[in-house]
């Protein structure tokens, strides 16, 4: 088991927002307001993939199309108008064809259900995790999408570890000095830990896992040992052990094993 206050102790000296650039959740701070914070939360989320510096650019360039406000521009844009504002964008494999259905699939959920959130609390169970409800979201923004939309919305049925869709659900869903929050409704506890190389190396090398393969299981595994730790926030330390992976992954098990 790993020492609790070993971790607190990371939380504590690294859980700021100082640490945070080039984290793409610093994107979410500049929006108070709710409807467009969870917009821009889900398209800087579903970019997090490739190098951080194109990252960030692509992010930067995706909500600059979208100014002054993410929420009127899903609201006025129509699934034409769209597909011309992104035409010419690229994020690695991603298309601007593609990117361009997933915003119309989110347009979409937001005319059925009035929010993102809302359309998530439909999947909502008494599941210990948030699972049942990540898969609902996926499915319906697929379907509103009219396209498979691919690696850009990965589906929890195909296995995957789903870690930007989770990593959506840590910015939204907990709030702290990293983490803006505004999704009130659903409980913390009930969130898997984003699974990305550097989690699961980590996580491995501590035997909090056994699986080699960083799948939706595996995450799942993950998160099931830090709920032992703390049980109401199991996501918890994510960023400050990612953000420290990043940096030295050897120091950083070094640390948590003394």
């Amino acid at each position: 088991m790993i020492n609790k206050a070993k971790l607190e102790q990371l939380y504590s000296k690294y859980n700021r927002r100082e640490f945070v650039h080039p984290d793409p959740v610093e994107f979410l701070y500049g929006y108070e307001d709710l409807s467009n914070r969870e917009i821009v939360a889900f398209v800087a989320s579903s970019l997090a993939y490739g190098r951080v510096a194109q990252i960030h650019k692509s992010v930067a360039r995706a909500l600059q199309r979208m100014m002054p406000s993410p929420s009127v521009f899903l609201q006025q844009a129509t699934y034409e108008e769209s597909h011309r504002t992104f035409a010419d964008y690229k994020h690695r494999v991603t298309t601007g064809h593609k990117f361009a259905c997933m915003l119309f699939g989110l347009k979409q959920i937001l005319e059925h259900y009035g929010s993102l959130q809302a359309c998530f609390l439909t999947g909502l169970n008494d599941h210990d995790t948030v699972l049942p409800a990540l898969t609902t979201f996926t499915t319906e923004l697929t379907t509103f999408s009219d396209d498979k939309l691919s690696h850009l919305v990965p589906c929890p049925a195909n296995r995957s570890a789903c870690k930007r869709l989770n990593l959506f659900l840590r910015w939204m869903v907990r709030q702290d000095r990293v983490d803006p929050g505004g999704w009130e409704d659903i409980p913390a506890s009930k969130l898997i830990v984003p699974v990305d190389i550097h989690m699961h190396r980590v996580c491995l090398s501590l035997g909090m896992t056994r699986r080699k393969q960083a799948d939706m299981r595996t995450a799942l595994e993950i998160t099931e040992a830090f709920r032992e730790i703390v049980p109401e926030d199991p996501v918890r330390y994510d960023f400050v052990l990612t953000r420290r992976a990043i940096r030295g992954e050897a120091d950083l098990i070094a640390f948590l094993r003394e």
